[in-house]
Parts: structure tokens; C-alpha cells; sequence
């Protein structure tokens, strides 16, 4: 696995590359050239495909086939095949480790709707942009991104999902998780990242089958209701997967339309195919 960066060449790296992945989508018809994009953020074509290639691991070129809608149909047909394996040998309880390695358990409302919960968060670079982390003792509990520097407003957004909690700074006690989630380096078997998944019964049960598609790998919505018993309730799923606290980890950014269309990130769309093609970084340099 390739080392993750440092923080602050990492938050540079990708201010650079949402740039990049924001023009590529827009203009992915014309398959425009490299130094079209590298004049496009300001960079030569050579620094530009070292920065890139620093930040994901692969090429712009590399980047571009693995996130293109050719290579997210060629994943879906393996999508039910991938669900169905991973559900047949087990890996559904609740120490379910994925490629992150992640160990979870589950809140229901019963157990979460209490005036003394207290959940700590903190800002942590990221290789996707400033990270907002969430965690209680038990393990983390939310994970999100910070746009245009607005802290306040991602702030605000993990504390809807849980109105009544107490919310109170604490970057001592959410940077261990944010290193662990980001750096694949921390990620392994002997010591799964502990996360505490907290939602209804339909979310949990939507959450726990998100954990079981493998980094390179992608799903729809209605092959996640067919999975847990509910095959009209692709909408329903859909809603579920976009109420997912927990970005990047428990990852909703591997569900595609039913075409393999990119569809909607409630963290944007160019930050989920910025996570598609760093995974697809690692997957490639495993």
C-alpha cells in the first residue's frame, strides 16, 4: 500500500484535484488532453501529472479510465456477485472487517435518543479536503467534509443526525480515528477501526451491507434492497444510503444508478469520484 500524505500536501493536493475532476466531468466527451486540464488549474502538464499522480497513486489517464462510465458498468456486473460472496463466507456479524479493516457495532434510536449522549468531534485533513470526525468512546461515529472552509456548516450537518446529543470539541480523542480511516498504512486486521453506526433499524441494516463491497468494487441501490430483503425499497435504500453518517469508511460512494451513473454524493460529486480514483490507486498498487 502506498503511504498517505502528509496533511498539508494533502489538503493542497486535493484543492488541486477537484479542480481537475470538476473539469474532466464537465467536458468528459472531449476527453481533453493533459495539458488542457494542467492549464485549466494553473499548473504545467508536468507538475500538474505529479501532483496528481502523488495524490492518487495513478495517472490522470489512469485516473480518468478508472472513474469513466465504461468502467463503472464493467463493476456492476460484478456488483450482485460481490454481495452475495461476501454475505456466503460470513462476513456480515458484527466484527465484519473490509478492506479498512472495520469492526462495528450498531445503535438503534432506543438506545441513542438520551440527553446524556456526548459526541466529541474534530478537523482533520484529509486526502479529499478538511475532514469533520465524530466520535464517542465506543468508536467513531460520524465522518464528513468540510467545503469552502465552512466549518460551522459541517458542523451543523453531522449535528441534525443526532439533535439531541451534546456536541464539544475535542481533536485529542478524533485524530486517532481520522488517521486510521485515512491512512492506509493503519489499516489493518490486528487492530479493525472501531465505528459506531447509529440510525434506525432500515439505515443500520442498509450501512452494514455498504461495509460488505470491497474497495474497487461498486453496487446499486435496488441490489442493496434485494440484499436485505426489501427488493421493492430501492428509493427507501436510497434515502438510507444518503443519511450514512460515516463517509468514506462505511462507503455509500460505491453505489451507482442502475446505468452505472455517477449519481448524487452528499458531499459532492467530484469528491466521490475523487474517492472512486484513489481507491482505484491503491487497489492498482496493491
Amino acid at each position: 500500500m502506498l503511504d498517505m500524505l502528509s496533511p498539508p500536501s494533502a489538503s493542497a493536493d486535493y484543492a488541486t484535484v477537484k479542480r481537475a475532476i470538476e473539469f474532466i466531468s464537465t467536458r468528459y466527451r472531449e476527453q481533453r488532453s493533459i495539458e488542457a486540464i494542467a492549464e485549466h488549474v494553473g499548473l504545467s502538464a508536468s507538475h500538474f501529472q505529479h501532483v496528481f499522480k502523488r495524490w492518487a497513486g495513478l495517472t490522470p489517464k489512469a485516473f480518468l479510465q478508472a472513474i469513466t462510465i465504461e468502467r463503472a458498468r464493467e463493476l456492476l456486473r460484478d456488483s450482485a456477485t460481490v454481495l452475495d460472496a461476501a454475505y456466503g463466507v460470513g462476513l456480515s456479524g458484527p466484527s465484519r472487517l473490509h478492506d479498512l479493516f472495520v469492526a462495528h457495532e450498531a445503535l438503534t434510536p432506543g438506545d441513542y435518543r438520551r440527553d446524556d449522549l456526548t459526541l466529541a468531534y474534530g478537523f482533520h485533513a484529509s486526502p479529499f479536503g478538511e475532514a469533520i470526525v465524530i466520535a464517542t468512546p465506543r468508536g467513531m461515529a460520524g465522518l464528513g467534509f468540510v467545503d469552502e472552509g465552512n466549518r460551522q456548516g459541517a458542523l451543523a450537518d453531522m449535528a441534525r443526525r443526532w439533535p439531541r446529543a451534546q456536541f464539544v470539541e475535542d481533536e485529542r480523542l478524533t485524530a486517532p480515528y481520522s488517521r486510521r480511516a485515512f491512512d492506509p498504512a493503519l489499516w489493518r486486521p490486528d487492530a479493525p477501526l472501531r465505528v459506531v453506526l447509529i440510525g434506525s433499524d432500515f439505515e443500520l441494516r442498509v450501512w452494514e451491507t455498504l461495509l460488505s463491497v470491497p474497495m474497487g468494487r461498486t453496487t446499486t441501490y435496488s441490489d442493496i434492497a434485494r440484499k436485505i430483503g426489501k427488493p421493492k425499497a430501492a428509493r427507501a435504500v436510497g434515502a438510507a444510503v444518503g443519511r450514512n453518517p460515516i463517509s468514506f469508511v462505511v462507503p455509500c460512494h460505491r453505489v451507482l444508478g442502475r446505468s452505472g451513473a455517477l449519481t448524487g454524493y452528499h458531499w459532492g460529486l467530484a469528491r466521490k469520484q475523487a474517492i472512486i480514483g484513489w481507491e482505484a490507486g491503491r487497489t492498482a498498487a496493491a
